[in-house]
């Protein structure tokens, strides 16, 4: 199998083991919302479920609600086909129902009458279903990392701030003081990087912290390359001042120092399917590690399609199946994140 290339500054920290090659020691294993593949999305029991298997990282998402509180969700809006509705937590709520409400418009007590884990989410056969689950805090996932004593696990925490219809979302300088003040008081902060699409979430969150590592996302459309001005989502960078170049634009911003953009188009497309293509390429690669940053693809899921990208030398993959990648990574002869017991 072809040797992973890595930016050589990762050799710095490689294992003393003379069995492991150094470049084969640094995959990111990134279990993307806990690993939904494998069980309900975010939920405490699909984070814990995945330090049992062994990832390098949990990745996961925020958002704050009305009275501040920093849950872990994906969606701003309430789905339907994730969470249903048991009753208001007052009688005569006029909030109720709260399916379908931004999560920026409802209390953590709203929050939590919901039943999130009622059904499988449709087109994931294997996620083992977490019944009656409610909706987690960020703090509640530190306490669950902190129980298992995983001190080699990153949390790579999103910010879903969003830039194109920032009303649905809690004010960007809002939603990042408190995603900042959660992680402060959590006592791990070492163990955390910060995601966005939004590069101005990132840029506030480097004034407030400015040692903190940040992950510049990309859909690659978010760039909006070739139009007059500055994307939103860019935070005031203007793709084409960069001719419209994602490595070279997110190495702009301060603090950032690796790269999620999606693995190709479309993005659930696999190798060989007709009429998908590759956004990360080894140029793409290439250009980061030049610059000291890594590229850490979202959200694959395919075997043949993730060795691929392994082959053009990224550093880590995020997935909704971490225990497919694990099983590849076994295969290619690369060091395993290790797997925690609970205590």
């Amino acid at each position: 199998m072809p040797a992973l290339a890595v930016p050589s500054a990762a050799h710095a920290s490689a294992t003393t083991d003379p069995g492991v090659l150094p470049q084969k020691t640094h995959f990111d294993l990134q279990a993307h919302r806990g690993g939904l593949g494998m069980t309900t999305e975010e939920s405490l029991e699909g984070f814990a479920k995945a330090l049992r298997l062994g990832v390098s990282t949990l990745e996961l998402d925020t958002h704050v609600t009305k009275d501040e509180k920093v849950v872990v969700n994906h969606d701003r809006q309430i789905s339907s086909q994730k969470c249903r509705d048991t009753a208001p937590v007052t009688p005569g709520d006029p909030m109720y129902p709260y399916v379908g409400k931004y999560i920026k418009d409802l209390t953590l007590a709203q929050l939590k009458t919901m039943d999130c884990g009622y059904q499988q989410l449709p087109g994931f056969p294997e996620q083992e279903v977490v019944r009656g689950f409610r909706m987690v805090e960020l703090k509640d996932v530190f306490d669950l990392v902190k129980s298992y004593k995983a001190k080699q696990v990153k949390l790579n925490i999103e910010t879903k701030v969003e830039a194109g219809a920032p009303e649905q979302t809690a004010p960007r300088a809002l939603f990042v003081r408190r995603v900042y003040e959660e992680i402060r008081s959590s006592g791990i902060e070492k163990q955390v990087t910060i995601q966005s699409f939004d590069w101005g979430a990132l840029q506030e969150m480097h004034r407030l912290a400015p040692s903190w590592p940040l992950v510049a996302l990309t859909n690659y459309d978010f760039l909006q390359v070739g139009k007059p001005g500055a994307s939103p989502w860019l935070g005031g960078i203007d793709a084409d001042d960069f001719g419209g170049d994602f490595v070279r634009a997110a190495a702009a911003v301060p603090g950032v120092t690796a790269l999620s953009p999606v693995y190709g188009f479309p993005q659930n497309g696999k190798i060989g399917d007709p009429g998908f293509r590759f956004y990360v390429d080894p140029a793409m690669v290439s250009s980061a590690h030049a610059r000291g940053l890594k590229v850490i693809p979202w959200t694959c899921d395919d075997p043949a399609t993730i060795a691929a990208l392994m082959d053009m030398g990224v550093d880590g993959i995020i997935t909704d199946y971490p225990n497919r990648v694990r099983e590849l990574m076994a295969e290619r002869g690369m060091r395993l994140p290790k797997a925690y017991a609970p205590r």
